[in-house]
């Protein structure tokens, strides 16, 4: 049996369809239900489903067009990571202790995604504390790479992107602080973009049992993931925009246009490697290939730049902002022993170890201290940005690699070109654009000798997403972009 035609269309070509009566809400709805129940044994993206509610959704977005309503994603089938709230469904996180809890209200995210007209028809899974580049966890097992089900899927939002790749709807909404929404987006083959930090209000993505309260979390923001980069604009349209229970008003989204409107007119960096961790041959060589596509496309591209903000001290930033903030919720004995240990390190020991160690003890004081750097850092950038309108480089040194679920991350190693590294020290691709709170496109750009999904990630200033998203847009129309993984493509 084929795929439904709907299977991997855009949501753009959806919403047209819908518009026209070729297909309704309740069709498309099915659709996604059936390929939920035929290939997610093989996948296990979907740990949440939520049919029944879908399919009452579906009928009333129906009805509503039926009566002239018009909403940005009305009778569009969509999915949502497991670690937002959605009323009546358990949030998790991946911890056993929380199994049971049920949110009982949506997150602020997801209830603009339903304002709008989306059909939501389950959660995606997640690894534990979101803590994690593969999507396991004790309570819903372990999601499989679409590609290669013997590798991981991504994580934190691997479920999303397992279940965009898989056809499960053309929509899904992740969250990212190491890379959770652009490294999936990567190793399945999708789209990511990781917005401008605070852009999108985080209020709901909370972690069990704590209240939903707006708070602004430093380094995390959650954002959009999609097949299409012409879907991530559509979706980030609707979820972004400040907090309503802040401001006390409605939100609105008033970003600047993007930069240019053509290939030709971009000025773009483009970078293949890192000083703090070498890049995989089949990365470099996607990069590469981008980068001689967009030259020949009438695009401005160099290789090089003195502009360009010192990686490797910003690596090491990002380290101690990071763990951090994750230390907060470290237990007592965990932060006691990192305490200990990182007394005994050489001063001169600067490795990205060395350096995860100092942040879970960073006192306020130092703390303060690297807020201050990390402003020094964005001023590097803004200088940057004023002679390059984006950056282009990779989001992980290597497509997706085997599952590994040793359960010290410490102890794990990753190979790179056959060469084992510290399997934690891929941190510095993400954070490259996570530690300055810069937005950052995710999009396919290829494919590894073995046949598995190569991603990049397009930086560009602050506040600019709209810039990177067009330039996605642009890239992907020029030179293609989302293919279906051959084992799911009916």
């Amino acid at each position: 049996m084929s795929a439904s035609p709907w299977a991997f269309k855009s949501a753009s070509e959806i919403v047209a369809a819908l518009a026209d009566r070729t297909v309704s809400a309740v069709e498309l709805t099915q659709d996604v239900i059936n390929r939920i129940e035929k290939h997610d044994n093989d996948i296990n993206a979907i740990c949440v489903r939520d049919f029944s509610r879908a399919m009452d959704a579906a009928r009333a977005a129906d009805a509503a067009r039926a009566r002239g309503v018009s909403r940005p994603l009305l009778g569009i089938p969509m999915t949502i990571k497991e670690s937002y709230n959605l009323a009546g469904t358990p949030t998790t996180w991946g911890f056993v202790a929380q199994k049971n809890f049920v949110a009982a209200d949506d997150a602020l995210a997801v209830q603009r995604v339903k304002n709008a007209g989306a059909v939501i028809v389950g959660k995606t899974n997640v690894p534990v504390g979101l803590g994690d580049w593969q999507s396991y966890n004790p309570i819903y097992g372990v999601t499989k790479n679409p590609y290669d089900t013997t590798r991981t899927p991504g994580g934190s939002s691997g479920g999303s992107s397992a279940a965009l790749a898989a056809g499960y709807g053309p929509l899904s909404l992740g969250s990212d602080i190491g890379g959770s929404l652009r490294v999936p987006a990567h190793y399945c083959g999708v789209c990511a973009h990781k917005p401008t930090l605070a852009l999108v209000p985080s209020r709901g993505h909370t972690p069990p049992p704590f209240p939903p309260l707006p708070v602004d979390r430093d380094l995390a923001v959650v954002g959009p993931m999609a097949r299409t980069a012409s879907d991530l604009a559509l979706l980030l349209d609707v979820i972004a925009g400040p907090d309503e229970m802040e401001s006390g008003v409605g939100y609105r989204l008033a970003l600047p246009p993007p930069r240019h409107l053509s290939l030709q007119t971009f000025r773009i960096l483009v970078l293949d490697t890192h000083p703090l961790l070498p890049t995989d041959s089949s990365v470099r060589t996607a990069i590469d290939t981008l980068a001689g596509n967009l030259t020949k496309s009438g695009a401005t591209v160099q290789r090089q730049s003195s502009l360009l903000p010192d990686l490797a001290g910003a690596a090491r930033l990002y380290m101690h902002l990071l763990l951090s903030f994750l230390a907060v919720s470290f237990p007592s004995e965990t932060v006691a022993r990192a305490a200990e240990n990182a007394a005994k390190l050489d001063p001169k020991d600067t490795s990205l170890a060395a350096e995860r160690l100092r942040g879970i003890v960073l006192s306020h004081r130092e703390w303060v201290a690297a807020d201050g750097a990390r402003f020094a850092h964005r001023a590097q950038w803004r200088a940057l940005f004023k002679e390059f309108d984006a950056v282009i480089c990779p989001i992980m040194p290597t497509a997706a690699y085997p599952h590994d679920h040793s359960p010290d991350q410490g102890s794990r190693i990753l190979l790179i070109d056959g060469k084992p590294y510290p399997y934690s020290d891929q941190l510095v691709w993400p954070g490259v654009a996570t530690m300055p709170g810069l937005p950052a496109t995710a999009i396919p750009i290829g494919t590894s000798p073995g046949g598995l999904p190569i991603g990049a990630q397009i930086i560009g200033p602050w506040l600019e997403d709209r810039t990177t998203l067009k330039l996605a847009e642009l890239i992907e129309m020029a030179f293609g972009g989302f293919v279906p993984p051959k084992a799911f493509a009916d």
